[in-house]
């Protein structure tokens, strides 16, 4: 039932707005699941394990705007789970009738069954599943001139997802992520990178096919380390270009730092002798920004 308010702004013979969005919600729904021990719920909890993601070849996107950034990139979920006593609004029904509509099998879960399959301490209600897919160095077409990133051996879940979001804002091509320790779809990667995981072309790909492939087509590649004596911004960031970051802990290895053209570092003036891998990248993604956008 409407509330007064809306029952005093609703005009005569006008549809209730709020008794359509339920109808569409139980019209999309296949079955409500309240057990905790229900095999499909067991089956969400495990998918938080590469393990698991990799033998299904399936992995988790939960949170609205990760379910919409899903669906508009194409995604087509095989699964969706919805909460509807976790819904932090109204439009909630829609996304849910929209995941329907391309294609996925809708379940709804109590409020305690979603606590339990959600990997989030305040969930919103929305958990889909969602095919992996696999994008080779090949697939990539690139703008002229090329403007890469590529991340080597990166451990933090948390990191990978921030690095997509600067490389989006940037305006890069594609991030190219070698060796990985965390994998592209792990769930914090989904959620740190707001959705941007399905817009930006990710590929993953071993250092040397790489280095090999950039150098078949004449990127120009620049990699960061504490022991390089130019500053990032004293180099050339613009022209066909790939930035190259390590990992964390490590940094880059070897390889790269003596098969790369170009060796930079960013100034510190305290104590540390690193950034954070997601910082370090948004500082130079964004000097590289700069110069591109110069006029000659």
């Amino acid at each position: 039932m409407a509330t007064k308010r809306h029952k005093d702004s609703q005009k005569a013979g006008e549809p209730n707005p709020f008794c359509a969005s339920r109808r569409i919600f139980v019209d999309t729904v296949s079955e409500r699941i309240t057990s905790l021990q229900n095999p499909r719920v067991k089956q969400l909890v495990k998918l938080r394990d590469r393990g698991a993601r990799d033998a299904a070849g399936l992995f988790l996107i939960e949170g609205y705007r990760e379910v919409k950034r899903a669906l508009a990139a194409g995604v087509k979920p095989v699964e969706f789970y919805c909460g509807p006593e976790w819904y932090l609004g109204e439009n909630e029904p829609a996304l849910v009738a929209e995941a329907r509509q391309a294609g996925a099998q809708v379940f709804e879960l109590s409020k305690a069954v979603f606590a339990k399959a959600s990997y989030r301490d305040r969930p919103d209600g929305l958990l889909a599943v969602a095919p992996q897919w696999k994008r080779a160095l090949a697939d990539l077409a690139p703008r002229t001139p090329p403007f890469l990133l590529v991340v080597e051996a990166i451990e933090k879940p948390g990191n990978l997802g921030t690095i997509l979001r600067s490389a989006d804002a940037a305006g890069v091509n594609a991030v190219i992520v070698c060796d990985p320790v965390t994998d592209i779809f792990n769930p914090n990667v989904v959620r740190s990178s707001t959705g941007v995981l399905f817009s930006m072309p990710v590929v993953v790909a071993p250092s040397a096919e790489v280095r090999a492939w950039l150098r078949a087509h004449g990127v120009r590649t620049v990699a960061t380390t504490p022991a390089a004596k130019m500053l990032y911004t004293q180099a050339d960031l613009r022209g066909p270009l790939a930035l190259v970051m390590g990992s964390e802990q490590y940094g880059l290895s070897e390889f790269w730092l003596k098969g790369c053209d170009e060796l930079v570092r960013i100034a510190m003036a305290g104590q540390a002798d690193s950034l954070n891998v997601a910082m370090a990248a948004m500082i130079v993604l964004f000097e590289a920004v700069r110069q591109r956008s110069l006029k000659l």
